[in-house]
């Protein structure tokens, strides 16, 4: 196996899952590994504690003159249940069919290892890098990233740069270099309906009092209209509308056909606002999503119960100029007024992050298309990206600093899921994207 190959397989067995207690020391393990490595590189890294994970920042020798790129990552995966829907182990790292099978081999270690590896390969050829560097990983992404704004607050002058670089998005299909430069943002929350004090005999209660079930159920529907538009009052109030540039040059992006949808995502058929394409739909246009819904018995056959409450957890993934705060406050209030009768309703809200976007034509944003086509061969595609990456917004505040999205993963990649995976050929194109990305930006 070659080397580059060794270092991210060592880098995947770390089961550093960050919402969960019991692999803190995963997540520190894998912090100190990513610091040895880096100081093994010959940059001058460092292990910043914060109230939960660790953060890991490097850096070569800054000379005055040269441009400064920050370039970010996270160690931290997600959970990997259900276990019983891997066809390997999550944490031992397998290549088959040219890509490499294992928890974070694409979101986020196999995309950020690569820009380390690049790093590697060019001060091993030449000694020095084209600019002044600082890698920032982080082992709290996965869990919102609670902890990284206080600490560039803290370290906003050590971190001060030009221009921040990202790889923890995707490519519209194989083969295709893709550009984001826009991210929506997201608003989470989590609604409790409450009915008798405890679980009821169906039938010598039911039709007495309210079933919590039946109620949430009641709840979820009324967020949309039968044709997928939103209904809570306000929601679109503050929406930007999409450029015609931009609708133009989407109808030529490849891989992102409503028929492209369906092969990706095994469903029967698209759905969604009318007027709007499936691209721009994910990429530039508001939601409201139901993550998760329960109450009442969910084990084998029957069991005659009304319950004693009933539980929906979502999330809002929010468009320029849509803010989260006044976005939740909306739903909430929508939600207490279509609460049905007969129920206490509960809500809590969750994490939030704002939109970005950002001048895909400004110098450092041709540097990057630049660099793309030289890596991949052919000329890169623009989009904005339909997930959400609270931090590039919170970057931007803090460290006055636009993001260049230089996404590597496939669309089947898996991400989140059972049996994620990662192109050996794109881990390959992200050590030369490094390079070419650090000169091309020197100019």
């Amino acid at each position: 196996m070659p080397k580059p190959l060794d270092d991210l397989f060592s880098f995947l067995r770390f089961a550093s899952i960050s919402t969960d207690s019991r692999h803190a020391q995963d997540v520190r393990d894998c912090a100190t590994w990513l610091l040895a490595k880096l100081n093994g590189m010959g940059l001058k890294a460092e292990l910043h504690e914060t109230a939960r994970h660790p953060v890991v920042v490097a850096r070569n020798s800054h000379q005055p003159g040269r441009k400064t790129v920050l370039i970010y990552g996270h160690y931290d995966v997600q959970p990997v249940d259900p276990l019983d829907l891997w066809h390997s182990d999550p944490f031992s790292p397998e290549i088959r069919e040219g890509k490499i099978w294992a928890r974070g081999a694409t979101d986020n270690k196999g995309q950020m290892l690569a820009h380390v590896l690049g790093v590697e390969k060019t001060l091993r050829e030449q000694a020095d890098l084209p600019v002044n560097l600082i890698f920032l990983f982080e082992g709290e992404e996965e869990i919102g990233s609670p902890n990284l704004a206080p600490f560039l607050q803290a370290q906003r002058e050590n971190l001060r740069c030009d221009v921040i670089a990202v790889s923890d998005t995707g490519m519209v299909a194989a083969g295709v270099p893709t550009m984001g430069y826009g991210l929506r943002g997201i608003a989470c929350a989590e609604v409790t309906l409450r009915g008798p004090k405890g679980d009821l005999h169906s039938g010598i209660y039911g039709g007495a009092v309210a079933n919590p079930a039946t109620a949430i159920a009641r709840l979820v529907a009324s967020l949309h209209d039968p044709k997928g538009r939103i209904q809570v009052a306000g929601f679109y109030d503050d929406v930007r509308p999409l450029e015609t540039w931009e609708r133009e040059m989407w109808q030529k992006v490849p891989g992102v056909t409503d028929q492209d949808f369906l092969n990706v995502t095994g469903s029967p058929s698209v759905f969604g606002e009318e007027s709007f394409s499936s691209a721009e739909r994910v990429w530039a246009r508001p939601t409201a999503e139901v993550n998760g819904i329960g109450g009442g018995y969910q084990g084998e056959g029957s069991k005659t119960v009304l319950p004693a409450q009933a539980f929906a957890k979502f999330s809002f993934r929010l468009v320029p100029d849509q803010d989260p705060k006044d976005v939740m406050e909306k739903v909430r209030s929508h939600f207490e007024k279509n609460c049905p009768a007969g129920v206490s309703i509960d809500i809590e809200i969750g994490h939030d992050g704002k939109p970005y976007l950002s001048d895909p034509h400004s110098p450092d944003g041709k540097a990057a298309q630049r660099a793309l086509s030289k890596a991949f061969g052919r000329e890169p595609v623009l989009i904005r990206e339909g997930g959400s990456i609270p931090i590039i917004q919170t970057f931007r505040e803090i460290l006055h600093a636009d993001t260049l999205l230089l996404g590597l993963a496939l669309p089947d990649c898996q991400i989140h899921a059972p049996n994620e995976n990662f192109p050996v050929a794109n881990f390959e194109a992200g050590i030369l994207l490094n390079q070419h990305l650090l000169n091309e930006l020197a100019l």
